[in-house]
């Protein structure tokens, strides 16, 4: 695992006012965790997890909050 490009990347996504599912679900695809049990997972979480699985480091822009 690349320790870099992971604290790097979280630290981009929290900066930018990401979806925490959206982070949450990135961070357990990268890491090749398994998915949360079915009645947790939110579009954001899914479309995180997709992208931290594929090692994709921008695809959160859409994933950005009002705050």
């Amino acid at each position: 695992m690349d320790h870099k490009l992971y604290y790097d990347t979280v630290d981009r996504m929290q900066k930018a006012n990401v979806d925490p599912e959206y982070i949450q679900g990135w961070v357990g695809g990268f890491m090749g965790n398994p998915k949360r049990e079915e009645q947790r997972v939110t579009e954001a979480y899914e479309a995180g997890y997709a992208a931290g699985e594929s090692g994709d480091t921008d695809e959160f822009e859409s994933w950005r909050t009002g705050s």
